[in-house]
């Protein structure tokens, strides 16, 4: 209930301020199963828009630890289905949170393969994840303002959502399938922005 609400103020608020977004093809993301939305990491904004174009699904998301220590933002961002992680020394929860969530309640989970939003590289995470809890993969992309700033300038936004990439046909997840899946979700990124601009290319700031 409360993230539905958030959910909806904000976009609400996004609509005032912006008025601009489009959200393409949202008929390709699963309605009645849980799975793994993501996306690379190119603004701050990206989890916002990917949420508001994936409702009426809820879902959770890891954050870094650090971002608990202040007993405020950290009860918010826990009501709105936040985790924490330790990014320098990842423990076993760092799966078993996810995996769980994903098989046994109702939230789907965001998150980007790449880690940060200067980085291009692809990580193995979303791939064992997706294994352990027997779950799709939702490609999507952004494209718009990189700053919040640049909301106000109503600049076009827009995202698009990919065909679910299913891992199920993977039998064993070594190096070599992690690498397989990660090469699935970079050409699912590629194509996504093409069907935006083809000559689409994403500065980082």
């Amino acid at each position: 209930m409360f993230f539905t609400f958030v959910r909806g103020f904000v976009q609400l608020l996004l609509v005032i301020i912006n008025g601009n977004a489009k959200y393409m093809n949202r008929d390709r993301v699963p309605k009645d199963e849980n799975y793994i939305l993501v996306a690379p990491h190119r603004t701050w904004l990206d989890p916002v828009f990917m949420v508001i174009g994936a409702r009426p699904k809820q879902f959770a998301f890891m954050a870094k630890q650090e971002l608990f220590k202040n007993p405020v933002f950290g009860w918010l961002i826990t009501k709105l289905g936040a985790f924490p992680i330790n990014r320098d020394k990842p423990g076993p929860s760092t799966l078993k949170i996810p995996v769980k969530i994903l098989k046994t309640g109702d939230k789907s989970l965001i998150m980007f393969p790449s880690g940060t939003r200067h980085s291009t590289e692809l990580k193995g995470g979303v791939a064992v994840i997706a294994k352990m809890a027997k779950v799709k993969i939702v490609p999507c992309v952004y494209q718009g303002p990189l700053k919040i700033s640049q909301l106000f300038l109503r600049k076009k936004i827009v995202m698009n959502y990919g065909e679910a990439i299913d891992v199920s046909d993977i039998k064993k997840l070594d190096n070599e399938a992690i690498a397989a899946i990660s090469k699935r979700i970079e050409q699912a990124f590629k194509t996504l922005d093409d069907e935006i601009d083809p000559d689409y290319v994403y500065h980082a700031e």
